[in-house]
């Protein structure tokens, strides 16, 4: 797929788009309309008929970030990484980043000042997920934090010979994966999860671990270490890195 230019990521929208973008914009900031964030998400995300590169959203999205409605600068903070990342996926360059580089650097500000304020578990882990978006290193937050959230993964073995699909649970149920349903009965076979060393974690998994301690987020700390962790495939054996394979999992569904 060719290259967006720098001056325009996306063709811009007509005066009728510009003017539904702007009244979606304007009922979501008050936060009394979930239907206006999923209609965003939908023109925006999903359907892309509207324009992401338009002046007005990035901008908008930055200024509900950093007013006082936690909900609705969640649901900003939210909306603004994954568009970004859609972007660079899909066109392969960071051109939109680039060109609201100020928007992004203020949505990121905000993404940083509320996850250290978020006493919710779930709402401090998408925040987490917007700061990782936002920042634009990584394209798999998104399947990185979903399973933290869920708690599971629903995983590939990484065995060539094409082991069967599995879970990887990591919470209330216990810290184990397994190759059957276990939502349909208790009798499963299950291995149990290998967390990573909290001294021994690098990177990524040193990073988020150490944000989650000091931001008083203990058990999400915890399950990040089973993230970051080893599984062992119940029918092959083998044994292998959680977060890879949502690597892995994530690349293989990112848009061609």
């Amino acid at each position: 797929m060719p290259e967006m230019t720098t001056s325009s990521p996306l063709p811009h929208a007509d005066d009728a788009d510009s003017d539904r973008l702007k009244a979606l914009l304007e009922r979501a900031a008050t936060g009394r309309e979930s239907q206006a964030w999923s209609d965003l998400w939908t023109e925006l995300y999903h359907n892309g008929s509207l324009d992401v590169a338009h002046p007005l959203l990035l901008h908008t999205l930055a200024d509900m970030a950093e007013a006082d409605k936690a909900g609705v600068a969640a649901s900003a903070l939210h909306l603004a990484g994954a568009l970004l990342v859609q972007a660079d996926q899909r066109y392969e360059t960071r051109n939109l980043r680039h060109q609201y580089a100020p928007e992004v650097a203020r949505l990121l500000d905000a993404a940083n000042r509320w996850r250290q304020v978020t006493a919710d578990r779930n709402d401090y882990c998408y925040l987490l997920e917007a700061v990782l978006n936002l920042e634009g290193d990584v394209h798999w937050a998104e399947g990185l934090v979903w399973g933290v959230v869920s708690e599971e993964y629903e995983l590939e073995c990484p065995d060539p010979d094409g082991c069967a699909s599995l879970w990887v649970i990591l919470g209330e149920r216990g810290f184990f994966s397994t190759a059957e349903d276990y939502a349909l009965s208790d009798d499963v076979e299950t291995s149990p999860l290998h967390p990573a060393d909290p001294r021994a974690l690098e990177g990524l998994g040193r990073r988020l671990y150490d944000l989650a301690l000091a931001d008083g987020h203990e058990e999400v700390a915890r399950v990040l270490t089973y993230a970051f962790g080893e599984a062992t495939c119940p029918e092959c054996q083998q044994r292998f890195s959680v977060v890879g394979q949502v690597v892995t999992s994530s690349e293989s569904s990112s848009p061609a």
